[in-house]
This record gives structure tokens, sequence and C-alpha cells, in this order.
């Protein structure tokens, strides 16, 4: 199983950019669909999350209303699409996914994608 991060990039305060994270290999379905962002000095921030089952999302306080996770299960892939992008939202962001696989059903597995680099330039 492999997930792969796409869409980072560079982009003037007030922009928007969308991240696309798509998941491959013989998997049943994702479960959990997580972005994450790390700029350099800071803590790991869970950005947002989308619990498949439900539909439910959960944001960042710092993002709400600007950033939307989303999937597409035709694809396997979920995106982050980030509006009013402030030099603050700059940062490497990293998806991560709960997915189930085939041959084991009761089990829920988590992987990463690799990082992409999104630069909001004041």
């Amino acid at each position: 199983v492999q997930l792969q991060a796409s869409g980072g990039g560079l982009v003037p305060v007030g922009g928007s950019l969308r991240l696309s994270c798509a998941v491959s290999g013989d998997i049943s379905h994702i479960t959990d669909m997580k972005w994450y962002r790390q700029a350099p000095g800071i803590r790991r921030e869970l950005v947002a999350s989308l619990f498949a089952s439900g539909s439910i999302t959960n944001y960042a306080d710092s993002v709400k209303g600007r950033f939307t996770i989303s999937k597409d299960n035709t694809k396997n892939t979920f995106y982050l699409q980030m509006n009013s992008l402030k030099p603050e939202d700059t940062a490497v962001y990293t998806c991560n996914a709960a997915v189930v696989l085939p041959y084991n059903l009761n089990n829920e597995y988590y992987y990463w994608g690799q990082g992409t680099q999104v630069t909001v330039s004041s």
C-alpha cells in the first residue's frame, strides 16, 4: 500500500492550492483520512481529518473555514482544498490514511505518504 501526495507549490497570500493523496495497492477500503503539516522548528499539526464511515470532518482551529478535506471513493484519493492561504500555512503537508486490507477485514492499517511542500509568499 502506498500513499502519494501531490499538489504543493508556491502561492501568494490569499491564493489557493489543492493537495491530493492517492492511495494505491490491494486494499478493501479507506476508513480514516488525515492531513498533517509541519513547519521548521514547529511541532507537527493535525490539520484536517475525515472519517469515511460517517463522513465526519474535523479541522484545526487555524484552518477552519479555509480548508476542506474531501474524498473520491472511485479513485481511492482524498484531497485538501486550501483557500485564503496565509504565510503561516507554509509547511510540509503529509497525508495519512487508515485502510482495511481485503484479506484482513477486522483490522485497520495506517500508512503515510511523503510530504509535499506548500509555501505561501507574503
